[in-house]
């Protein structure tokens, strides 16, 4: 069977719906303490920044920010998330979990890798239970934030077979063009069709993942 590199928010988790209160959040405490003007935004630019590391989206987003003003937006947000997911705002998409138990019964091995923090991870396997699907879990904070595709680099011996990376954005796909894998790009997440342009196939629903799965590691047995 395959290994399965799952991306996590906007491949299963509906992240915007938590990630947009708490944006607006930390941009309002801006505001406030002068760092920025008023301003409103689409969800397209907020839903942008989802996929990045807190670093890397506020070291992007507000590049003149001092240090610590970022870390205190970055906590804001990470705080306000929490509290939201607590009150049980946080949901999966719509069929995710199915399509992870039946991945999982057909024999592949399902690898969790984001670019979170591991506290995140770990709130979230509590909330949803993902480990009753995920066998092994890579969160970008154990390793300083490095890029996905070196992380992959890092556990890749640890595992056996063939693999398919499965995202919403240039990170995953990123992941698969430089390790030689084949990628699974969703559609229905945060990223655009510039960013999946590299995937082998394309999904428009979390849904389709496991009849996309199949189609491709079939071309694994073919080449044996």
């Amino acid at each position: 069977m395959t290994n399965l590199i799952f991306d996590y928010d906007g491949t299963l988790h509906n992240c915007l719906k938590i990630y947009k209160p708490a944006f607006l959040k930390a941009y309002d405490w801006l505001v406030e303490n002068g760092y920025a003007e008023p301003r409103t935004f689409s969800d397209y630019e907020i839903g942008y920044w989802l996929g990045f590391s807190g670093n890397d989206m506020w070291t992007m987003f507000q590049p003149k920010l001092p240090q610590d003003k970022r870390d205190i937006c970055r906590e804001i947000i990470g705080n306000e998330m929490g509290a939201l997911c607590d009150a049980g705002e946080a949901e999966l998409f719509s069929g995710a979990e199915e399509a992870l138990a039946l991945l999982k019964e057909k024999g592949h091995t399902l690898i969790f890798l984001s670019n979170c923090r591991v506290k995140y991870q770990q709130r979230h396997n509590e909330m949803f239970r993902l480990d009753r699907f995920f066998d092994h879990f890579y969160c970008a904070e154990a390793y300083d934030f490095i890029p996905k595709y070196e992380i992959f680099r890092r556990f890749r011996s640890q595992h056996n077979g063939n693999f398919i990376v499965i995202g919403d954005r240039f990170h995953d796909m990123e992941t698969a063009s430089k390790n030689g894998l084949k990628a699974i790009g969703c559609a229905y997440g945060y990223g655009n069709a510039e960013e999946l342009k590299a995937a082998d196939m394309i999904v428009n629903s979390v849904t389709e993942i496991p009849s996309a799965v199949e189609l491709l590691s079939r071309t694994f047995s073919t080449k044996g």
